[in-house]
C-alpha cells in the first residue's frame, strides 16, 4: 500500500544506527560549540547530533539530551555513554538524559539562572525514522499497525482515540490546522462513518478513498491527516512554541538556538520567533534564509528534502 508515497515528514536523521542525522555539518557549524561549554539537544533521539556535540566538549563540557521517545532514550544512552573501550574516554563531557518533552525545559530553574544558562539548544523536530519505520508505533500507513502515533508511549491519548472519539467538526478542524488539508470536511465525515477504525491501513483507506486523489498528486492522499494526528497527539506546536518562548531565558549571551523543522507549520513559528526575537533585540539571525540539504545528502537521504534549518545567537 502506498508504494513510492512519503508518507509523513521527519527528522529522517535519527533513523537506524550508523544512520547521518540530518544536516548534521551546517547544525554542528552554527551551534559554534564551545570547549567546556552547556548544551542541550531537545530532540535526542538516537543520540547523532549528540555524539557530534559530545565529541566537542571536552571532560569539562556538560550535555542536556531530552526526548520524548523512553526507547530512543535507551539507545541513545547506550551511544553516548562513557565507556573504558573509548579512545575518548577521559575527556567525554558529563551527560545527562532526561524523558519528557523539550518544553518542560522552561520549567527548570538550573537553566534560567544566570549564572547557569547554557551555551546552545539544538531541536530537530518532527517524528524519526526509528518510531517511522516501526509499524507498531503506528506513524506510517506503509505497513499495517495500530494507530498509536504517540512518541511517548507511555502516556497520553492514542491517535486510535482520537480518531474514534472525537465529533466530526473537531476532527475536521484539526485535519485542516495542523495537516493543511483542504478537503478535510470531506475526511473527518468520512472517518466518522467508518468507525470503528484501529489500523493505520484501514485508516489510510478510508481517508484515499474520501479525499480522491488528483491525478498529478506527489504525495499519498493520507498524509496530511496522518501528520495531523501526529501533530495533535503530541502537541508538537504547543510544545514547540513553549521551546521558542524560553530559550531566550536558557542561552547565555553568545548561545546558539539551531532548529531544523520539516513542514511549513513548524517553519513558521521558528521564523516567527527569530524574527520578534531580532526586533527586540534578543537575537542576531544568523540564516535570513532557510538552509536546506544539498543535492548528495538528499541523494544519500531522501528524508531530508523537507529538511530546513535555522538559526540566531543571543545577544
Amino acid at each position: 500500500m502506498g508504494e513510492g508515497y512519503k508518507d509523513t515528514p521527519e527528522r529522517g536523521g535519527r533513523g537506524q544506527a550508523g544512520h547521518v542525522p540530518v544536516l548534521l555539518k551546517e547544525a554542528i557549524d552554527f551551534l559554534n560549540i564551545r570547549r567546556g561549554g552547556t548544551y542541550i539537544d531537545a530532540t535526542v533521539g538516537l543520540g547523532g547530533h549528540s555524539y557530534e556535540i559530545a565529541k566537542r566538549l571536552g571532560a569539562q563540557g556538560r550535555l542536556i539530551g531530552v526526548d520524548k521517545d523512553p526507547g530512543a532514550l535507551e539507545k541513545a544512552g547506550v551511544r553516548l555513554q562513557v565507556s573504558g573501550v573509548r579512545e575518548d574516554a577521559a575527556d567525554w563531557p558529563a551527560i545527562e538524559l532526561r524523558h519528557g518533552s523539550f518544553a518542560d525545559l522552561a520549567d527548570d530553574p538550573g537553566l534560567t539562572t544566570d549564572d547557569l544558562r547554557v551555551d546552545g539548544i539544538l531541536a530537530d523536530l518532527g517524528v524519526s525514522s526509528l518510531q517511522l519505520d516501526d509499524a507498531q508505533r503506528g506513524f506510517s500507513f506503509q505497513a499495517e499497525g495500530p494507530l498509536d502515533m504517540r512518541m511517548n508511549t507511555q502516556s497520553g491519548e492514542t491517535a486510535e482515540q482520537v480518531v474514534n472519539r472525537v465529533d466530526e467538526v473537531t476532527l475536521a478542524n484539526l485535519i485542516y490546522e495542523f495537516g493543511e488539508e483542504r478537503r478535510s470536511r470531506r475526511i473527518a465525515r468520512a472517518i466518522v462513518r467508518s468507525r470503528p477504525i484501529r489500523t493505520t491501513a484501514q485508516l489510510a483507506d478510508v481517508v484515499s478513498a474520501a479525499a480522491r486523489s488528483m491525478k498529478h498528486e506527489r504525495i499519498h492522499p493520507a498524509t496530511r491527516t496522518f501528520q495531523a494526528l501526529r501533530i495533535f497527539v503530541n502537541r508538537e506546536l504547543d510544545d514547540l512554541r513553549e521551546l521558542m518562548k524560553a530559550a531566550p531565558q536558557m542561552l547565555r549571551p553568545g548561545g546558539r538556538l539551531v532548529v531544523i523543522s520539516f513542514h511549513s507549520l513548524e517553519d513558521r513559528i521558528v521564523k516567527d520567533a527569530m524574527r520578534e526575537g531580532a526586533k527586540r533585540g534578543v537575537y542576531r539571525l544568523l540564516t535570513k534564509k532557510p538552509v536546506t540539504a544539498g543535492v548528495e545528502e538528499i541523494d544519500r537521504n531522501p528524508r531530508s528534502r523537507s529538511a530546513k534549518l535555522r538559526a540566531a545567537e543571543r545577544v
